[in-house]
């Protein structure tokens, strides 16, 4: 057991020192997702301008719903050892907060334990004091049911409709807190603050709005750099460098060929957008509308124009991911013209004859790449020299999952359809074995927005000193 951190923390400090007009803010993004390799240059360039507060998103729902059901990172752990150890002591060393939003990729409570645990053990290793302040993001499935039944839940695009057994049958349910709740864990003075499930902009612009800095511009800077330098030309994974003020901000990568121009910058807007000029936060709106962009020379640009419009009731997105079952894999090549032109129906006739040697509760999805599997092709651009083939199977448990692959592959390789001339084999596998674990299938229930959300309900805010490696 040891003693509380006594005096102002690093989020005080800050608080206390810095006055907006008097100087820029300045915010260095050091990760757009951290845990896949910071370049230790580009953020080495970053420190040197002595921002005065770092962040790094980790998350995304991009790599889909495995994780977020799994409760498991996408990110090997020996990366997020690497990335977590190159901030927290960039932050450390120069006393200045660091925050951290999508904890572990989905930002579910596995997500964020695992990643707690690594910043323990980088405390412990390195004798670091620090006061941690963590966010929960995880939502009761009976919120979730109970805005079903008053009419506040909506899909976001074309998602089925789940049943209430479908809500309470995921593994995890988050909401993506916003930057209200950021500001309000932020209220406990911390050096380092780790956030489940989080908007990208709430990381970069939770600071700035508790600074009294224009949400409208600390939100679209916030929106930009949260990438770090994918919005250069070219793009890439560098830190990411924005001075902000009142009346607009500046953008520079830390790498010196990787340049911020208007038209790279304004791009980033589509960056996963429906709409280029309206950006929803749980809070309210992000007007771009007049957002204007200039090169002040060939490696930087200005932004200034933004404006945020308030939403009278906080609206959530709620994403929520259930296990669908085992999954095996075959990968196969086809070069066989003839089978090429008859693939269709010879990949029902195998699964059909197979349900009669397989009893049990399984599915059968093939992927045939060449002839459409990325995107559905007419029949006349489908390959007629090569294909390649996903044969995905996916059963209650991995045994069953397996023998159905094992068998699907052994009467594929020989199965007869007109015109065949060989009897040998007329598909090649990739791997042998070719059945290929593929870890549980999962899928999303919920990738959905709760309207008039309980937000002060929800995201619970734990603060823990950490003194050279022992917590209390």
């Amino acid at each position: 057991m040891t003693e509380a951190l006594h005096g102002p923390r690093a989020t005080q400090r800050l608080l206390q020192r810095h006055r907006p007009g008097a100087e820029p803010l300045r915010v260095l993004s050091a990760s757009g997702q951290l845990g896949y390799g910071i370049p230790a240059d580009s953020l080495a360039r970053g420190m040197a301008r002595q921002p005065h507060f770092i962040g790094a998103d980790m998350g995304s729902i991009d790599p889909g719903p495995h994780y977020l059901g799994s409760g498991t990172l996408a990110a090997p752990l020996s990366m997020v050892r690497r990335d977590l150890a190159l901030v927290l002591d960039a932050a450390l060393g120069a006393g200045i907060p660091l925050v951290i939003g999508s904890a572990g990729t989905a930002g579910a409570a596995p997500h964020l334990a695992s990643t707690v645990a690594v910043l323990r053990e980088l405390a412990a290793e390195r004798g670091h004091h620090l006061r941690l302040t963590t966010v929960h993001s995880d939502v009761p499935a009976d919120t979730v049911v109970q805005a079903q039944r008053d009419g506040r839940l909506a899909p976001i695009g074309p998602m089925a409709e789940p049943s209430e057994a479908d809500i309470r049958a995921c593994r995890h349910i988050v909401a993506q807190c916003g930057t209200d709740t950021l500001a309000r864990a932020l209220s406990t003075d911390p050096d380092v603050l780790i956030a489940g499930r989080a908007c990208d902009t709430a990381i970069f612009a939770a600071l700035p709005q508790l600074l009294g800095y224009p949400l409208g511009l600390a939100l679209h800077m916030a929106k930009i750099i949260e990438c770090t330098s994918l919005c250069c030309v070219p793009g890439g994974r560098d830190a990411m460098l924005a001075e902000l003020d009142m009346e607009g901000f500046t953008l520079e990568s830390m790498h010196p060929q990787r340049h911020a121009t208007p038209a790279s910058v304004a791009a980033h807007a589509l960056y996963e957008q429906a709409d280029p000029f309206f950006v929803e936060e749980p809070e309210g709106t992000l007007d771009l509308i007049e957002a204007r962009y200039t090169a002040l020379d060939a490696h930087r640009t200005r932004v200034s124009g933004a404006r945020f419009v308030p939403r009278a009731q906080p609206s959530l997105k709620i994403e929520g991911a259930a296990r669908v079952g085992a999954r095996a894999v075959l990968l196969a090549g086809v070069a066989d013209p003839t089978l090429l032109q008859h693939i269709g129906p010879v990949l029902a006739a195998v699964e059909a004859k197979v349900r009669e040697l397989v009893p049990g509760d399984w599915q059968l999805f093939p992927h045939v790449y060449g002839h459409g599997a990325v995107h559905p092709l007419p029949p006349a651009q489908r390959s007629s020299h090569e294909a390649g083939l996903v044969i995905e199977c996916i059963a209650a448990d991995a045994e069953l999952a397996r023998t159905v692959a094992a068998v699907f592959k052994q009467n594929l390789l020989h199965h007869g359809y007109p015109g065949r001339v060989s009897t040998a084999g007329n598909l090649a596998f990739a791997f042998t074995p070719s059945e290929l674990d593929a870890h549980d299938s999962h899928r999303f229930v919920l990738y959905h927005v709760m309207a008039q959300a309980p937000v002060h309900d929800l995201f619970p805010v734990t603060v823990e000193d950490i003194n050279g490696g022992a917590a209390h």
